[in-house]
């Protein structure tokens, strides 16, 4: 496996806690988390308490386990990238062993509690999203493809179909809906992060867009997936599955989106269409992108809520 070049002379027994967290990736598992919840939020079957907070924990739990298998298989590429070589294992502070194991057995009990707690249909998902994320993106998309973002989107777009099937023991229309909202995100919030980090992926021979097809073409992309991100953010409202307050919440968003996916395409630049601005174009539209899926799920909940 790739991360076995990574030699550590730290002990493999070794593990603090501030390092089990770490390996976790609270910050990508936080957004997990919020959007696994307003999934079971806006179910239509309401959980007891006891078990909603055991769904929510479950998939913390999963997102945080593949977190760490990620971190364990990606040790060689975040040894030489800017951004996570501090992370625990190219740091030497954790022995790749001991992140691979600790994924493992987090992803089981984070399946076995799901299913236990709630039902044996939410654990199928949970199990699935763990498994594409560490199998179909970690291990072939994320190497092999520069559309590696694309295609494990999907990765990150489980969650609201897990809480929604906790409650229910099933999959319906708009946690479906929501799904494909994450999954048409994805692309342009990658790739906006992927122009100023483009030196980093390219030292890690990581065939990120910018990498592989230029800057130029990079831009283009995002703002055709933005693009089309407007209209699959409107769907629910017109399939009815979600209200006027959704739609025109999605609306506003989308349109602001679009305007910085343009900015993006038309920064200044150079015959190469690298930056001739230092990304700040690129750097506000990937903010930005965090703040939308965020908001899209709130406006989702409050819609439920008042309607």
């Amino acid at each position: 496996m790739p991360s076995l070049t990574v030699t550590s002379s730290v002990s493999p027994l070794r593990l603090s806690p501030a390092d089990a967290i770490a390996l976790l990736k609270p910050r990508v598992m936080s957004l997990v988390v919020f959007t696994g919840a307003i999934g079971l939020f806006i179910a239509p079957t309401h959980l007891a308490a006891w078990r909603a907070l055991a769904a929510i924990a479950c998939i913390a739990l999963g997102a945080g386990a593949a977190g760490s298998i990620n971190m364990w298989f990606d040790a060689d590429i975040d040894a030489v990238m800017q951004r996570t070589r501090r992370r625990p294992i190219p740091a030497g502070r954790v022995h790749p062993t001991t992140a691979l194991v600790y994924g493992c057995v987090l992803s089981v009990l984070a399946v076995l509690a799901m299913g236990l707690a709630t039902n044996w249909v939410a654990a199928a998902w949970l199990a699935g999203s763990i498994g594409f994320y560490v199998l179909i993106y970690t291990m072939w998309l994320k190497r092999s493809t520069p559309q590696n973002i694309v295609i494990g989107g999907a990765a990150g777009a489980f969650p609201p179909i897990i809480g929604w099937a906790a409650a229910t023991g099933q999959v319906g229309l708009l946690p479906v809906l929501l799904f494909a909202i994450t999954f048409f995100w994805t692309p342009p919030h990658f790739w906006a992060l992927s122009l100023y980090a483009c030196q980093d992926y390219a030292r890690a021979r990581v065939p990120m867009l910018p990498v592989t097809n230029g800057a130029r073409s990079t831009r283009r992309h995002i703002l055709a997936y933005t693009l089309l991100l407007l209209p699959v953010s409107l769907v629910p409202t017109l399939a009815g599955v979600a209200g006027p307050v959704f739609g025109l919440g999605a609306l506003g968003l989308g349109l602001g989106f679009i305007v910085l996916a343009w900015r993006v395409l038309t920064d200044r630049q150079d015959a190469d269409g690298v930056s001739l601005t230092g990304d700040r174009p690129a750097r506000l539209t990937f903010r930005y992108s965090l703040f939308y899926l965020s908001a899209i799920f709130a406006l989702v909940a409050i819609d439920r809520w008042l309607g």
